[in-house]
């Protein structure tokens, strides 16, 4: 049975899948066509989820002690809800890979104390609509708010912070979660912060009212062109040296697979798109 959508909402997650390749957001998105998690991608999950809980407790207990014995309870609230054993070959590889999201949590620790605290969310989700009738979509990871009302949005990565000329792509998850803040609460958020765990380093930037309206120009293109190539189903494949991670190369043209058929209605190009 097909699984196919048609999507309705734009994510920061799925915007960034069509601007890296077209077919691989049809693939996620339209045909919801499933991928095998890899280490990299549970770890991320589950260092999220500790820290979630952290914050869940009296500030008094958020300590480094408390948080590490978050791990394994977790973790077996994971795997019950999806089974993972397929990640590991062994029992020494799955011990090795919790030894590496305890060093995850610990250098969160090193970064910021959490005992100093009081998010105003975490996990927040956030959706707007703009003027244009595009939808926007996604989950925060922590907003501070200070009694002043000055507010941080905070996204923790358990990779390492990449170099300044990658900074924008980083930044465009971050912009995005400002543009729907202020949208929805009329605040432009003072800094936004991604917390790279994996070197402890960490990535500010302070949006503009100004930059945020050009962003949202910019998302209003990039929704056009991804609702016209839903309509259409004419998605291109774009490659990259991220195809090298990619989970559907053997159904990929620029490998030489071809996709499945393309399982909604379509319009031929440049004729009335269907409503969202």
């Amino acid at each position: 049975m097909s699984n196919a959508t048609r999507p309705t909402q734009l994510s920061p997650s799925r915007a960034g899948d069509f601007k890296q390749c077209p077919l691989l957001y049809r693939f996620r998105a339209v045909d919801r066509l499933p991928e095998p998690p890899s280490r990299a991608q549970v770890q991320g999950t589950l260092v999220h989820s500790v820290l979630e809980r952290l914050y869940e407790l009296d500030a008094g207990r958020r300590t480094p002690k408390e948080a590490l014995a978050l791990i394994e309870p977790e973790w077996t609230k994971l795997n019950a809800s999806q089974e993972y054993s397929e990640l590991f070959d062994g029992l020494g590889d799955e011990s090795d890979w919790l030894r590496g999201v305890r060093r995850l949590v610990e250098t969160y620790f090193s970064m910021e104390d959490p005992q100093r605290l009081q998010p105003h969310r975490t996990e927040c989700l956030v959706t707007t609509t703009l003027d244009d009738g595009t939808q926007l979509k996604g989950f925060i990871d922590r907003a501070d708010v200070n009694p002043a009302g000055l507010v941080r949005l905070v996204d923790y990565k358990t990779g390492k912070r990449p170099p300044d000329r990658f900074a924008d792509k980083a930044l465009f998850q971050m912009k995005f979660y400002a543009l729907v803040w202020w949208r929805t609460r009329g605040t432009v958020p003072t800094l936004l912060r991604l917390m790279y765990l994996g070197d402890g380093e960490v990535l500010d930037y302070t949006p503009t009212k100004g930059e945020l309206e050009q962003f949202e120009r910019t998302l209003k293109v990039l929704w056009a062109s991804m609702r016209e190539a839903i309509a259409t189903g004419q998605f291109r494949p774009q490659k990259s040296k991220l195809c090298g991670w990619c989970a559907h190369q053997k159904i990929c043209p620029e490998f030489g697979g071809e996709p499945p058929a393309y399982p909604l209605p379509t319009v031929l190009p440049g004729l009335e798109m269907p409503p969202t």
